[in-house]
């Protein structure tokens, strides 16, 4: 192992000399477009949609360098051998596509791309593209996968926290897998079966703070815990575990965030327990992404609300027994996102994919599910409420509380991302198992597909970039935790969701014609991995609207909007 560790030794120095060129070189390009951005000592927004495509390369940028420093600064002497090669062979691939996206920056806003050319030419660069890039390292690297049999990228935890990641993965192997493949082939709801094992392991209560009957400290968060578990579920099954924890997480947030005592000591150890479960009715028809612009309308009555209008893509909202809506309670549009506020919305749990509540007082709400490629096992609805009643007591922080909605259920968005980010490493981890497995056991042209260069290689590549996103992932945790990092969350999901496309991607090429067979685990795998990039926020608006922006008023030492 020293020998190995002493082989490394260069191209890590390269790697770090090359990553401190370049956060000279981002940061100096994201000064630049901020500052193209400014009116009136503001970003504007009209500006800031003018440049809208170096800003998307720019959010990138961010992701890739800062996953990138996070994967070698977490080397140490002691560090696995082959934990610095997939460091090293991410660094490369990050560094390649970091260049380009400089490039866009600077093109913009027509800056002198010098300095990039300059890095471009530089000796440590080339060295360690040649070192940890070229095809004896990626081979090298790509064999150290599969001796591991694609188990890469371990973090050291705690003993809680390492006891909490065995038992889930036990739980993911032993229970969830073998019901996963039936739920998604014939798009059934997630069970009984799998949910109340998953109450009685308290897997909806991990955000809930222990007096309220969770298992979260009182005093603090532990987004690393719900990052461990939610990981180890989604290598099971995406849509049937490892989404199931989102919901709850997004309505305490909020409650924690803005709900009346009464409301937290009402709802809170319900939902701890699962029951009831719950949906989350924020996106529209028309607004997709845009929460601010919501138009469900809540008009007051007599005791409480009568909402109207329709939401979509509300995923579990046919086993929810509650669904936390974003409405519209103030008739004043010019308001925006200051007229929105949160409503808890009582309904029956149903199995069915479709359904439809009528109340007493003549109001309705109907649901259909929405047919999908994957992440099936919820299920996503459209739904449609007509003078559906919501009492005042169900107003999250009642009076005081309306016109707040959209600030609660930002509330939320951090955690929802981490858990997604999670998921994505979860799905990551079972595609790149399932593709050692299968490479090793499929014969082509007299050889085991694990033989060949092109396999290690492409199995290098997908063990770099699962290792570098779970490192962020557990890393930007505890800055959370720390009560920061809204911006490194975004950073976070946005690499982990696009890279469990890329990794699922060559997880199925890699099966050849079996990949694109149903009965083959990693056909779901990539269906379900596509929809992590759409949901918790579009990949585009998170890029957009909260990195680059985030990124530019750092830059310029403004606070951000809003605040």
């Amino acid at each position: 192992m020293r020998d190995m560790n002493n082989a490394l030794q260069r191209p890590l120095a390269d790697a770090s000399s090359v990553l401190a060129r370049l956060r000279s070189l981002f940061d100096a390009g994201v000064q630049v477009l901020a500052r193209h951005c400014l009116e009136n000592g503001r970003l504007s927004a009209r500006r800031l949609d003018e440049v809208q495509v170096a800003s998307f390369e720019m959010a990138w940028a961010g992701a890739e360098l800062l996953a990138a420093e996070t994967a070698i600064a977490a080397l140490t002497p002691a560090s696995d051998p082959l934990d610095a090669q997939l460091a090293l062979v991410f660094t490369v691939d990050a560094v390649v596509s970091l260049l380009d996206r400089l490039d866009a920056m600077l093109a913009e806003t027509g800056e002198d791309p010098a300095a990039v050319d300059a890095l471009r030419a530089a000796p440590e660069w080339r060295a360690l593209r040649r070192a940890a890039g070229g095809a004896e390292a990626l081979q090298a690297a790509g064999r150290g996968v599969i001796e591991a049999q694609g188990l890469v990228g371990d973090i050291a935890l705690d003993e809680a926290h390492a006891l909490a990641q065995d038992a889930f993965r036990r739980f993911a192997a032993e229970v969830v897998a073998p019901q996963a493949e039936a739920i998604h082939r014939h798009d059934l709801t997630v069970p009984e079966s799998l949910l109340q094992p998953m109450r009685e392991m308290g897997v909806f209560g991990l955000a809930i703070p222990e007096r309220f009957g969770g298992s979260a400290p009182d005093d603090r968060e532990d987004t690393l815990l719900m990052v461990v578990v939610t990981e180890a579920l989604s290598e099971g099954s995406l849509a049937a575990a490892g989404s199931l924890i989102t919901r709850p997480e997004i309505l305490t947030r909020a409650l924690i965030a803005g709900g009346t005592d009464g409301q937290k000591a009402h709802w809170l150890p319900r939902l701890a327990a699962g029951e009831p479960l719950c949906a989350i009715a924020m996106t529209e028809p028309d607004c997709g992404s845009d929460l601010a612009a919501c138009q469900l309308k809540g008009t007051r009555v007599d005791g409480g609300w009568l909402l109207n209008g329709a939401k979509t893509w509300c995923t579990f909202a046919g086993k929810a027994g509650v669904l936390m809506v974003v409405a519209r309670t103030d008739p004043d549009r010019s308001l925006g996102h200051k007229g929105l506020s949160v409503l808890l919305a009582d309904k029956p749990s149903v199995d069915t994919h479709q359904f439809e509540v009528k109340q007493d007082g003549g109001g309705t709400l109907t649901g259909r599910a929405i047919p999908t490629i994957g992440y099936r096992g919820m299920h996503s609805f459209d739904l449609s409420f007509q003078d559906y009643f919501v009492p005042d007591a169900h107003v999250v922080g009642g009076e005081a509380g309306l016109g707040k909605g959209f600030y609660y259920t930002l509330a939320g968005m951090v955690g929802g991302r981490m858990q997604t980010s999670a998921r994505a490493c979860g799905v990551m981890r079972a595609a790149l198992r399932a593709a050692v497995r299968y490479s090793q056991d499929r014969q082509v042209f007299g050889a085991p597909l694990a033989d060949f260069a092109l396999t290690q290689a492409k199995l290098a590549r997908m063990g770099a970039r699962l290792a570098a996103c779970r490192r962020l992932a557990y890393t930007v945790a505890g800055i959370v935790d720390g009560g920061h990092g809204r911006m490194e969350a975004s950073l976070v999901k946005l690499l982990a969701c696009r890279s469990a496309e890329l990794v699922t991607r060559e997880a199925l090429q890699l099966h050849g014609g079996m990949g694109y067979a149903e009965e083959t685990p990693v056909s779901r795998y990539f269906v379900d991995a596509r929809v992590l990039s759409i949901f918790e926020g579009a990949e585009e608006t998170l890029a957009l609207k909260v990195v680059a922006r985030s990124l530019m008023e750092r830059a310029l030492g403004i606070a951000p909007a809003g605040a």
